[in-house]
Parts: structure tokens; sequence; C-alpha cells
């Protein structure tokens, strides 16, 4: 009997997802995670503004988002100084990663990264048939040089680079980036993750035209705004390429309870600061659990700390596991040499304490 078919490209792809979720492990273990310190979110939490916000919104959950995210945009152009034409939103910075790649990617196209760099982008990638082409990490960061280079060399449709990086945790100052920019083909369009741009030292965003026509920049709710859990991310770039989004997004894809509490949070700044500030001290926290133990913590200009256990990827995986086994949830980089690191969230007091309690025992029980 015959059956629907896939596509020769989607029956090639394997089904995987780039992150096994943490409710998936706890699942297969039985009991549920003591600390929760390995997809970055926001332990500190939302606004209590947009707490406020999206329970008023409640009551209207029986109608459907404005399709137009009209107000979010309105304001997220206010408050960036660019008209409502520069933004999109959509459903975090994944989703609009898949409807840009679908924009831009035909199969074939090459498409440039760091090797270890975002996974989901790549998932996206293989999903349209790019061909993805990787450039080595330079120590702890992503190399812009390298990056241009395979880009010149193999006429990229795209170029993806994270400022701060995640999984490192490191950054480079504007002007790294501005001058990458200045020296990419126009035929060559960057994407400039920023999702942890509200933790980077001052100085770490470049001041760029929005219109510029081979930039986007992506920022999100789901770090320092701590609406991990609502998925609303968004994209400052040229008006013609916003508008082209209209083409694929899915249009109601933002419900109203997501728009009401993203819009609170952006409103509230004073709780941002007050995030800041809280991600710092736990900055300084997990840099003394690292000494205490003889690791090296990586300097980090975003909400996790990378901990370089100073040996290889078979060391890291094994101490990752003993954590899992002592309800620590920690993630750590797939790909060599960056895997010779554990990747901890910046959580509260009760997390941290947690994780403090556990890291040496796992550490030794990796150690055999």
């Amino acid at each position: 009997m015959k059956t629907p078919c896939l596509t020769t490209l989607a029956a090639a792809l394997p089904s995987t997802v780039p992150f096994v979720g943490p409710e998936t492990t706890e699942r297969l273990q039985g009991r549920g995670f003591v600390a929760r310190l390995g997809a970055n979110e926001s332990l500190f939490g939302p606004s209590p503004r947009a707490i406020a916000a999206m329970a008023a919104a409640a009551s209207e959950a029986w109608m459907y988002g404005d399709p137009e995210i009209h107000d979010l945009k309105a304001a997220l152009a206010a408050h960036h100084g660019c008209g409502p034409q520069n933004i999109v939103v959509g459903e975090g910075i994944d989703g609009l990663l898949g409807y840009l790649v679908r924009l831009m990617v035909a199969e074939g196209d090459p498409v440039v990264t760091s090797r270890g760099a975002y996974p989901t982008f790549n998932f996206h990638v293989a999903g349209f048939g790019g061909q993805l082409q990787t450039a080595p990490y330079r120590g702890d960061f992503e190399d812009p040089q390298a990056l241009l280079d395979l880009a010149l060399q193999s006429h990229a449709k795209l170029l993806y680079i994270a400022n701060p990086d995640n999984p490192m945790g490191s950054h480079h100052p504007a002007v790294v980036i501005s001058d990458l920019l200045a020296q990419l083909p126009a035929t060559t369009l960057m994407l400039l993750d920023e999702a942890y741009i509200e933790f980077a030292p001052e100085g770490t965003a470049p001041q760029i035209d929005p219109e510029t026509p081979n930039l986007i920049r992506f920022r999100t709710f789901s770090k320092a705004h701590g609406l991990a859990g609502l998925r609303v991310g968004y994209a400052i770039t040229n008006a013609s390429l916003a508008s082209s989004f209209d083409k694929v997004r899915n249009h109601f894809g933002l419900g109203r309870l997501a728009q009401a509490g993203a819009l609170a949070a952006l409103q509230d700044q004073a709780h941002l600061a007050r995030v800041r500030g809280l991600v710092e001290a736990a900055r300084l926290r997990v840099n003394g659990i690292a000494r205490d133990n003889g690791v090296l913590d990586l300097a980090s200009a975003t909400n996790f700390v990378s901990i370089d256990l100073g040996r290889d990827g078979d060391f890291a995986r094994a101490t990752l596991r003993a954590l899992t086994e002592r309800g620590i949830f920690v993630r750590m980089p797939g790909v060599a040499p960056l895997d010779r690191c554990l990747r901890v969230s910046l959580g509260d007091e009760t997390a941290l304490a947690a994780f403090e309690a556990a890291l040496p025992l796992a550490l030794r029980a990796a150690a055999g």
C-alpha cells in the first residue's frame, strides 16, 4: 500500500533535535533535578510587571494574538531608535533563524559558521539543504577572520556569528564585529546573534544603521528578561528583508499572552538592571566554586560560565554524567576542543549551593 512520502531531502535527515531537554532526563531518571543550570534560563524570573500583564491577558486567551504584533514592534522600534519596519518578531531566535534560512538558502547554498557554535542554526541549514562550512574557534573565541576567509572562499549566502558567544561565553568588542561586516561581500548576509547582549560589557554592541543591507541582528526575551517559556525573539534589519519574513512566517505564532508579557518586560528596565546585578554576583560565586575545585573559569559576558576542566571531552562527559546523577543539570559544548568544558548557568543561591556541593564529588567520580 502506498503512503505519503517525505521529500528526498527530509528523508535523508536524521530525526534529532539540537538539545535534549532536562525534562527528558528527568523522565528517564524518574526524578527531578535539584538545580536547573543547563539551559541559560533566568532563574531570577521575569518582571513582576510582565507576570501581571500575562495574568491580565489570560482571560483573552480565547482570541488569537495580533498577527502584526503591532504594539510590541512599535515599542521595540522606539527602544532601539529605528522604525517598526526594521523589526521582525517571532517565536524566539530559533524560530526566526528557521524563517531566515527558508528565505535565503536553497539546496547546495554555502553557509558559514563556527565549529561548535549554536547548533540550532546548523539544524535549520541542514533542514533546507544548505551546505554548512565551519571555521574553528581561536582559543575560546569565534574567529572573525577565519569566518571571513571561509565566506570569501565559498561565496557564502549567510555568515553566522554570536556576540557574546554561546557556548563559551566570550565576546568581541564592537569594532571587531563592525570590521567583519565592512569586509563582507554585499552578497553575504551576516547573522549577528546577540541573545546575551544585555549581560555584555559596554562597547560590545556595534552602532550600525539598521538599513544596512547585509546585516540582521537577533535579540531575545528568553535570557535577561526571563521569558524563555514564552518563546519571543526579534530581529533588527533593513525594511526590505524584514518585510520578507511575512512571506513565510507563522502569522499567529505569537499568542496574546506572549505579546503582553514581552511588552511589559521591555518597559520594566529597572527589573532588567536588577537581574544584571544578580547575574554579576552569581558569576563571582561560580568563579569561586571553580577555583576551589582547581578548574578554570573562563571570562564570561553572558548569564553562564564555561568551566575548563583541563582535560579532554571524555573527562568532561564523565563529569557531566556524575553531576546529572546527583541532580545537577548543566550542559557542555559538543565539539572538541571546546568539549573539555562544562557550561553552568548563573542561577540563584539555592541552585549554586547544590552545584557547589556536587562538583567535587562529580570530579572525583569522573577521575575514577
